[in-house]
């Protein structure tokens, strides 16, 4: 994907999010997540500071001494309860724009989108396709940034094998599934480990629904 194909699928992605937040009963905004202690609404929340400025990163870290994941969790539960109608209105505003959080790259944003995105759905019970190739972009990114996700050592002597696309990861016995089901399993969810197959899955989190506890909360 060059970088016009990212920022077309980071569009595509946030169009349809806000469409699903639209469609959401008053029940299912209360609904945990796959997210630790975040319910829907907060994952929701989340996604609408994806266009933070410098001073709005800065100073939520320097309240969270630091803590990547403490500051990303307390900056959503900072936002506060806003209308329901409100958090898909916000995600809808970003499309078509370019901007993003400082120190990220253009990956993250799809990256953050997609997972996510899966996060809200799949405690739902509603369907939200993950499109392969944008996918393959986000987990190979969540595989490189180890000092975040640590994926390669959670997931050390397994190799990751996508049945609907190119995406290979790590080395080891095989774990097979749809690319989006690899993008969730490397970002340290395991509510589709009962989808997977392979020699390599006796070896992977008994599927628990909810995120492992890492550095991240992404």
């Amino acid at each position: 994907m060059d970088l016009d194909d990212v920022w077309r699928s980071i569009d595509a992605e946030r169009a349809s999010l806000a469409d699903l937040l639209d469609d959401l009963t008053p029940a299912e905004w209360e609904t945990p997540s796959l997210c630790t202690r975040w319910r829907v609404r907060d994952v929701a929340a989340h996604l609408t500071l994806a266009h933070s400025r410098l001073r709005e990163v800065i100073v939520p870290a320097i309240r969270a001494g630091g803590s990547f994941d403490r500051m990303v969790r307390d900056s959503a539960l900072r936002l506060g309860p806003l209308p329901d109608a409100e958090y898909g209105r916000r995600i809808r505003a970003m499309v078509g724009s370019r901007r993003r959080a400082p120190f990220v790259s253009p990956v993250e944003p799809l990256l953050d989108v997609l997972v996510h995105g899966q996060d809200i759905a799949l405690p739902l019970g509603r369907q939200r396709p993950v499109p392969p190739v944008p996918a393959a972009l986000a987990a190979q990114r969540v595989w490189d940034l180890h000092f975040l996700f640590r994926a390669r050592t959670r997931l050390a002597g397994l190799q990751l094998r996508a049945t609907d696309g190119d995406l290979v990861l790590g080395e080891g016995a095989p774990v097979e599934g749809t690319t989006g089901d690899l993008l969730l399993l490397v970002a340290g969810r395991t509510a589709t480990v009962h989808r997977l197959s392979g020699a390599g899955v006796q070896r992977l989190p008994t599927a628990t629904g909810r995120r492992e506890e890492s550095r991240r909360t992404t």
